[in-house]
């Protein structure tokens, strides 16, 4: 990503300032910006502040003016490169008070900047927040946190003093900042599913979406296969339903909404998870009211464009014309109903698999049904998995098929697609993500949890010790688990505690794990507020639950482990109970407990950063939260690798830890 101006401070101190303003006005009206005027204000007063606060430092360091970061859709005011330090200044230019959301807006740019920009990797970041007419105190030099500092606070007179300062108090390091090459360096962000949503609508197109990890390839060539069968579609004038399998948090999702706002043919992005669509048209809403657009208009589209799975059928259902969609992107489609659900639920004894590709058929020309599948994910009774979707596709052989190898050769009946493989399958190994993108930090996070719910210690801690650990901390302590998520949400990250809906004795602890997760605002709130809103997740008082946050990520998350999924001395199998009046059973059906163990497999893969781990102490006078029983579920997370939060040492606040980058 390119400046809209860069250069080296000898060629900012004698260019003309004018010359610079008019750079940046003319990449200003690209971006068809409606407060241009006060705009240019602010860049005239940034730049008369910037060559006074710069006088005293070497000319060869480099500013670069509005370097944009496409993970927040934001601009960076001015980054200052040093050969020891990168710099970023936030200007509030008539600011009288220094306010904390703006302090948390520029420390995250210096976060964005830390994960995924290659030429600052290792290096120390300082934000710096300067409100030009505001008071402020002189500077208490901190310990610096995964490289990024605090937040620097400056007005228009102090900077210059502040930028000094800083330069001196960096420690030399034996690796310099390449100036000149840092604004080509790569800058491969990961965004959330919100962020991704924000961008995609914004018109972004898929490849500027990528992953800071090297070893992620292969979420291009997924999007790249779907857009081809789909194109093939509509030249070739027939039906096709493409399986997009994958792990989660592997980019199922991003790959459905690139597909829906990157069409021309009329799509949309179906799912059952509500919440998903509360949080998603409540972000590209309330993005519309910030930038000044029409609301209207922004809800209309993006009500189009991201539907309930639900509303969608019951409109077309009993309708005999084809949808306004072409194209319909079906996702968490292992969740989709039998028969015997449809007739319960619609008097029509059809899977869910079926009735959509019946809907989709009414296209006489031809139409595309990308169905986006998460292996091991079922969570609810009358989910039927890949195997449905067989069923319904070998009773109407006009459908194409498109999928990966593993479509068709799970071990698990209910994740493969077909027994045999039909003539008319186009198998596709692009088809399948498998590298989670969700986990920045760590590839490990993923085949981690796999382990750990299949009762495989050996291979967990095998996992774990290769991986020189994993983002899983643990802890008996649920004081000690928030306080810590606390000290971990700087700049926009942000923390929520999670736990399954069938953790009824939470309670006792003072977590409930009732989450309202069909109410729109509260969950919209839930993710999209910030504290000290407390509906906010990172207030940390309401947890939610598999319902609420399957599909949607947190930055932290602290999950607290009830006594709805257990180990007991001698068995290596997880137990899986209910509660049901004042006692828990154990259900033996094969589905009940497949169901609760993808429970806890969405509630582990949901952090982007880490995961801490609470399991209560229990009561002995308790017959329903017996200590023994948690201590053999703490035992075994600690023996497949999870690290003891209160011995962790590389993921401490800024507070308590010194990695002796400022002297």
């Amino acid at each position: 990503m390119r400046a809209w101006w860069s250069g080296t401070l000898s060629d900012f101190r004698s260019g003309d300032p004018t010359a610079i303003l008019g750079t940046l006005s003319t990449r200003l009206v690209e971006t068809h910006s409606i407060n241009r005027e006060t705009q240019i204000v602010a860049w005239r007063k940034q730049i008369e502040v910037l060559r006074d606060a710069t006088a005293d430092l070497p000319p060869e360091c480099r500013l670069l003016l509005e370097y944009p970061l496409l993970r927040l859709g934001r601009r960076i005011d001015a980054v200052l490169l040093t050969k020891t330090a990168v710099l970023v200044l936030e200007f509030k230019v008539g600011g009288k008070v220094i306010a904390e959301s703006e302090r948390r807006q520029v420390e995250d740019y210096a976060l964005d900047l830390q994960d995924f920009h290659a030429g600052s990797f290792g290096h120390p970041i300082v934000p710096i927040l300067i409100a030009t007419n505001a008071q402020v105190k002189p500077p208490q030099w901190p310990l610096y946190w995964h490289n990024v500092s605090h937040v620097f606070d400056a007005n228009a007179l102090s900077l210059r003093t502040l930028l000094g300062e800083i330069t001196c108090h960096i420690a030399p390091s034996s690796r310099a900042i390449d100036v000149a090459e840092w604004e080509d360096a790569p800058y491969c962000p990961v965004p959330t599913i919100v962020d991704a949503a924000r961008m995609l609508y914004g018109r972004h197109n898929i490849a500027d979406i990528r992953t800071a990890r090297a070893d992620v390839g292969n979420l291009t060539r997924t999007t790249d296969a779907i857009v081809a069968a789909v194109a093939d579609a509509k030249l070739h004038r027939h039906h096709v339903v493409i399986f997009v399998t994958g792990i989660p948090g592997a980019g199922k999702t991003l790959c459905g909404l690139n597909t829906v706002f990157a069409t021309d043919a009329g799509a949309a992005f179906l799912t059952g998870n509500f919440p998903l669509v509360y949080v998603m048209r409540a972000a590209l809403e309330r993005d519309a009211r910030d930038q000044g657009r029409n609301v209207r208009m922004a809800r209309q589209e993006t009500e189009s464009a991201i539907q309930p799975l639900m509303g969608f059928l019951r409109d077309n259902l009993e309708r005999e014309a084809a949808p306004h969609e072409h194209v319909i992107v079906f996702d968490e489609a292992q969740r989709a109903w039998d028969a015997a659900f449809g007739a319960r639920k619609f008097g029509h004894p059809q899977s869910e698999a079926a009735m959509f590709l019946d809907i989709m058929r009414r296209h006489v020309d031809w139409a595309a049904i990308i169905a986006l599948v998460g292996n091991g994910q079922e969570i609810n009774t009358g989910e039927a998995g890949l195997s449905a979707w067989g069923e319904a596709l070998l009773q109407r052989p006009d459908w194409h098929v498109h999928a990966a190898p593993i479509a068709i050769s799970a071990t698990d009946a209910r994740q493969r697609l077909f027994t045999d493989t039909p003539p008319a399958i186009t198998i596709n190994p692009d088809l399948h993500l498998d590298i989670p993108i969700r986990s920045i930090k760590s590839a490990a996070a993923a085949p981690w949890v796999d382990a750990v719910l299949n009762g495989d210690m050996h291979q967990a801690r095998k996992i774990a010790d290769a991986a020189d650990g994993v983002p899983f901390l643990l802890t008996r302590s649920l004081s000690a688990m928030r306080d810590h998520l606390r000290g971990l949400a700087r700049g926009q990250r942000r923390s929520g505690l999670v736990c399954s809906a069938g953790a009824r004795r939470l309670r006792a602890d003072g977590v409930y794990p009732n989450f309202p997760h069909m109410e729109a605002d509260t969950v919209a709130n839930w993710f999209l507020a910030r504290w000290p809103d407390v509906r906010a997740s990172d207030a940390l008082e309401m947890p939610a639950t598999q319902f609420a946050c399957q599909g949607l990520e947190l930055d932290y998350v602290g999950l607290c482990w009830g006594n709805d999924l257990i180990r007991r001395s001698g068995r290596h199998a997880w137990i899986v109970r209910n509660f049901v009046g004042s006692r828990w059973q154990e259900p033996r059906g094969e589905a009940a407990i497949a169901y609760q163990i993808n429970t806890y497999r969405v509630l582990l893969t949901r952090a982007r950063y880490a995961t801490v781990i609470w399991v209560p102490q229990g009561d002995i006078m308790d017959d329903t939260r017996d200590p023994q029983t948690f201590d053999s579920i703490a035992a075994y997370l600690a023996e497949c690798g999870a690290r003891s939060l209160e011995e962790a040492q590389d993921l401490e606040p800024i507070s308590s830890k010194q990695s002796g980058l400022l002297v």
